[in-house]
């Protein structure tokens, strides 16, 4: 499907805002809102009209403008039926497996619990494309704030189920300090260290490493590549059930410096 604009920016201090735009329809959405103003000026800039907040989860940075951008522009917010009354303005509520209808496109919403109990991502298949707010990072995933590590391990597992094309958006600009974990634990994936490289690159130049592509997230990030042996033997844990090493990834990686 065609007429679909994204432009993403850096807001507050590591968070993506987001914009899509349909040219045909004139709808204008934000994944979520971290910073009103600067939202704002992103739509000035484009001469758009917000429509729309899909919200991932209830965090503080990726919803404190959401009544100032209501209050604004009358737009509509959609969010995680499992956070009522921790989204401000939320109006209408999804759960994972629901589909819904924006801009004559599908939009299916993906339960992703761990980093909060009732975080969402939102799939827009005709486009290729997928927001996962902070559930997958690019060379990484969320910490485990709410959930558990094994709902964080199943929520995160599902990504791998989306056509390799798929464009991953996520929540935070994390890439290059993930990128070096996922070499401490796959020193020797050569796609892992041209990504690495290509990330040093792009940031030393002040430009964004997102999105990814789930085929790249594949074939580099360590939390969809738990049965690599490389991994499993940094690990010790070569012959553990994939959810064990998940675990321990991310228990090294919240101590990770």
């Amino acid at each position: 499907m065609t007429h679909l604009a994204f432009h993403s920016f850096i807001c507050r201090s590591d968070n993506y805002g987001l914009l899509l735009h349909d040219h045909k329809s004139g709808l204008t959405a934000t994944i979520d809102a971290p910073d009103a103003a600067e939202i704002e000026r992103q739509l000035a800039g484009r001469g758009w009209l917000l429509t729309h907040i899909f919200t991932t989860h209830h965090h503080t940075d990726h919803v404190d403008g959401n009544l100032a951008l209501k209050q604004k522009f009358g737009c509509t917010v959609i969010g995680p039926a499992e956070e009522v009354g921790r989204i401000p303005g939320l109006d209408t509520v999804v759960s994972g497996g629901d589909t819904f209808s924006w801009a004559g496109r599908s939009v299916q919403v993906m339960s992703c619990p761990g980093h909060t109990k009732g975080h969402i991502a939102f799939h827009l298949a005709s486009e290729h494309v997928v927001f996962a707010g902070d559930t997958l990072f690019s060379l990484g995933c969320g910490r485990v704030f709410e959930g558990t590590l094994e709902e964080m391990f199943s929520s995160v597992s599902q990504f791998k189920t989306l056509d390799p094309s798929t464009s991953l958006y996520c929540g935070h600009e994390y890439t290059q300090t993930n990128a070096r974990f996922a070499l401490s634990v796959e020193p020797g994936n050569p796609a892992l260290q041209q990504r690495a490289a290509e990330v040093d690159r792009l940031r030393a130049e002040g430009r964004p490493t997102c999105p990814s592509t789930i085929g790249e997230e594949l074939r580099t990030n360590p939390f969809l590549r738990t049965g690599s042996l490389e991994i499993r033997e940094k690990l010790g844990l070569e012959r553990a059930a994939d959810v064990t090493v998940f675990a321990e990834l991310r228990r090294r990686k919240d101590g990770f410096r």
